[in-house]
């Protein structure tokens, strides 16, 4: 890394941080992330920080800057994990961390499983995926591929490190 950065729990008084990380991002990242065009960063952060029993993690530069982000976000038993890192700091571990942060955080909640979608062509949630020696099941969907990961697996790993 850079330098020194902690992961930490975010929410809705992170909002302009958090707009602001987003600002820094390219169009190809957000569309990562969420899929489609995103207009103000402020007019969704509010409500995806603030949603009932979702936990919201962030990589937090010494500066004070966010750089990265990651969601857990309830789905009944499951949990859907997200995950946006800042083009710059893309490649230098911080999208890992945050999925061994959401792992845990996963763990904690009990949820039975946690997934995550992956649009076509992006080839950065596979690699992440790689790393964290978690199996995970794929199902994929009208060129959209889901990723399952049981949570007793991800308490596992994680008492492996």
């Amino acid at each position: 890394m850079r330098d020194e950065s902690r992961v930490i729990r975010i929410g809705p008084q992170d909002v302009e941080g958090a707009a602001a990380m987003h600002r820094r991002c390219s169009v190809h990242t957000l569309w990562s992330r969420y899929h489609r065009a995103m207009g103000d960063p402020r007019s969704y952060l509010r409500t995806l920080l603030a949603r009932p029993g979702s936990v919201h993690l962030a990589v937090r530069r010494t500066s004070g800057d966010i750089v990265a982000v990651a969601h857990l976000m309830p789905d009944r038993q499951n949990a859907e994990a997200a995950l946006l890192v800042e083009d710059d700091w893309q490649n230098s571990g911080l999208g890992s961390r945050l999925l061994r942060g959401l792992g845990a955080q996963a763990v904690r909640g009990g949820w039975k499983e946690v997934y995550g979608l992956i649009l076509p062509g992006d080839e950065r949630i596979p690699v992440i995926l790689r790393h964290a020696s978690v199996p995970v099941r794929r199902l994929s969907e009208g060129g959209v591929t889901t990723v399952w990961a049981e949570t007793d697996r991800i308490a596992t790993a994680l008492r492996l490190r």
